[in-house]
Formats: C-alpha cells, structure tokens, sequence
C-alpha cells in the first residue's frame, strides 16, 4: 500500500483498480439479468471518472437539477431525476436533458407531467411499501418510518394507474443486503402488485450493497431474473456506495498531541467538514493499521484541527506509538465524503488524487483560498 508521501494533505485519494473491480462486478449483474443499473450521484459524483464508469453502466439518477445537469454534461448515457418536489424552472431543463423524471406525490405529477410529455420524458411515481428493513442505527434513514415524506402509500395511491405512469420506483435500503431487498420486494409486491402488468418499468432505488464481501449476489441475480420474467419491466437498481466501495481513501497528517484521560491527536482532516457521515450516521471510518481501542498497545483519540468540540473521529489502538508529522490514512473515504464535505472553521477541502491502476498517482483538483471564499458572498 502507497503512504502517498508526495500529496498534500488532507487528500481524499480514488483507487481506479478497486473501482474499476466494483464496475465489474455491477457489470456483471446487468448481463446475467438484464437489469440497468445507475450511478447514485449522491454518492459519489467525481465526473473525471464518468467516462470510465460510463462503460460499465447504464447512466447516472439524480436528486435535483445540479446533479442532472452533471450526469448529462459528463457521463451522457441515460439520465434520471428524483426529488420530493420540483421547481417549475428546474422541470423545464430537467425535462430536456433526463430520460426519466420519478414523482415524490400525485400532486407532482400533475403539476409536471405536460411539461414532461412534451419533450418525451418517461415519468414514474415513488411509492412507500410501508415495510421498514432498518436496524436502529439506520433509524434516521428509515423511508419507510412513520411520518416519511419519500413515497406514496398505498392508501394515497390511486385505485387505477394515472394516465402518463410509465414506472413505480421505491428506495428503501441503506447499505444492505440482498435478504432486504427481497422482503421489500415481497411487500411492494403484495401491496402495488397489481399496477405491475401496465409499467415499462420498475426502479428498486439504491442501498444495496452489491460489492461487499458478504453480500448474498445469487439471492439478487434470482429476484430480479423473477420480476423481468414475471412482470416484463424494464429493472433499474441506483446503487451508490456499491459503485464505489472500499475504493477511496482520506490522507492526514497528524499535526500535534494532546493530553486529557488520554492521548488525543490532533489531524488536519476533520470529521465535521471532510467525512460528515462519522458524525450524522454515525459510524467509525476504517483506518489503515489502526484497531480497537486497547486492542494494541498504544489508543489515540483521533480528532481534528476544527473548533468543534464534538469533532471526533473515533479512538483507535496502534502497534508502535504515533509521532507528529505521520501520515494516517482513512479506507472507504470515495463514498459520501467530497459530494458532502464543507469548509467550516475555514479549513481548505481536501485535494483530490487518483491513484490510476498502473500504481501512477495523478492530482486531479487542488482546492485554496479561492474555493472557500466561492462559497461565500
């Protein structure tokens, strides 16, 4: 493994190999069923990579007019849109540059859906199938929740398909296994089976986490050869993490040690400002030579250069002690890092590199002065 000696720190750093590895792999889920799977921009939106990633997949899905502009300026393959409500002025471009545009509401569709056949725009409806697969950690994720704005329920849905409904799309999973998707399926199944014979095509949302070392591929490649077979729709799966997992990482540089209970290091990335989901999700990012607390000898607390008093990363454990001026080095950090990151306190954004798959390593953006105060008035 490289210590990216020569980059600027902090660094978020995409590995084309392993990327390259999760293409693969979703490639070959959509030969063996038929299935078309999208790029959850959400997710990971680094468009120097979507010529790349536009040879493995079918497109890109987008939640909101930014997003789509991007999938259609960069990747230019097929280009969808969903978002809990659209502006009238976002639904006139969106509705010339997406092939398919997915309603949150009835009331959506009715707004949007003569500025959308006007320009041949395949239109579906998102719907609810009320069954909650989340853990309590993922509570927070939860479409499925009581209260969830994201969907139609079956008792706000129609008795008949609208007229212009060409699809039904729901989202219900957060990093996922394939035994999920199944029981969810089973619920919309039972619940909005019937509408099945009248679409062009189904869209079964994103979370699943198809190239994670345990996910149960077969159980996947069997419910959706089930649905083309039974229903003769067009399947859409939007995965995100998937496309891009355990294909990034996150260079910092540990700038000083402090002492209160325990050590505490001090590190020029932050998990506030360059990887958020550490503190909404949360969760404890995966850190190379880096363990458990007291698993090893020598335990850290690794926190950030930031003002915030809660901007803690997490306590890790070392073999050997850590000195100032080491390099740490973050894993996963492709994903819902750099399309969420933010400069709070001031502190730059990470530069972005990529580390091609001959072992070259090539920066791609480097971020200053002049980006932070872009983002300001």
């Amino acid at each position: 493994m490289k210590n990216f000696d020569g980059l600027r720190t902090p660094c978020y750093v995409v590995d084309e190999a392993k990327l390259i590895k999760n293409l693969e792999l979703l490639q070959y889920v959509q030969q063996e069923t038929g299935c078309r799977i999208l790029l959850a921009q959400k997710c990971f939106s680094m468009f120097r990579l979507y010529p790349l990633l536009g040879k493995y997949l079918a497109g890109t899905t987008a939640s909101g007019i930014y997003e789509a502009r991007l999938g259609h300026e960069e990747m230019g393959r097929e280009n969808h849109v969903f978002a809990p409500a659209f502006k009238d002025e976002d639904m006139r471009e969106l509705a010339q540059i997406c092939d398919h545009v997915i309603f949150n509401s009835l009331a959506q569709f009715e707004r949007h859906k003569d500025v959308c056949a006007a320009h041949g725009v395949s239109m579906g409806l998102r719907v609810n199938p009320e069954c909650s697969t989340q853990g309590g950690e993922h509570a927070i994720y939860d479409p499925c929740a009581y209260g969830s704005r994201l969907g139609v329920t079956l008792a706000n849905f129609p008795e008949e398909l609208p007229e212009g409904v060409d699809g039904l799309h729901f989202h219900t999973l957060c990093e996922q296994n394939s035994d999920d998707l199944v029981t969810t399926f089973k619920a919309f199944e039972k619940s909005f089976g019937k509408f099945l014979p009248r679409l062009k095509w189904l869209n079964l949302g994103g979370g699943h986490h198809i190239t994670r070392a345990d996910y149960d591929l077969q159980a996947l490649l069997e419910l959706l050869k089930y649905i083309k077979a039974t229903y003769e729709v067009e399947v859409y799966l939007e995965p995100g993490e998937a496309v891009a997992l355990n294909a990034g990482y996150l260079v910092t540089e540990v700038l000083d040690i402090v002492h209160n209970g325990l050590d505490i290091l001090i590190l020029d990335a932050s998990a506030a400002c360059h990887m958020p989901d550490v503190l909404e999700m949360p969760y404890r990012p995966p850190l190379l030579g880096g363990f458990a607390a007291g698993e090893k000898p020598y335990t850290y607390r690794l926190s950030s250069m930031t003002c915030l008093a809660g901007d803690v990363i997490g306590d890790y454990s070392f073999e050997k002690p850590v000195q100032i001026g080491d390099r740490l080095i973050f894993a996963d950090m492709a994903i819902y890092t750099m399309v969420k990151n933010n400069t709070f306190n001031g502190l730059p954004l990470p530069d972005i590199a990529l580390l091609r798959a001959d072992g070259s390593i090539e920066v791609v953006r480097r971020f200053g002065y002049e980006d932070f105060k872009g983002r300001l008035s």
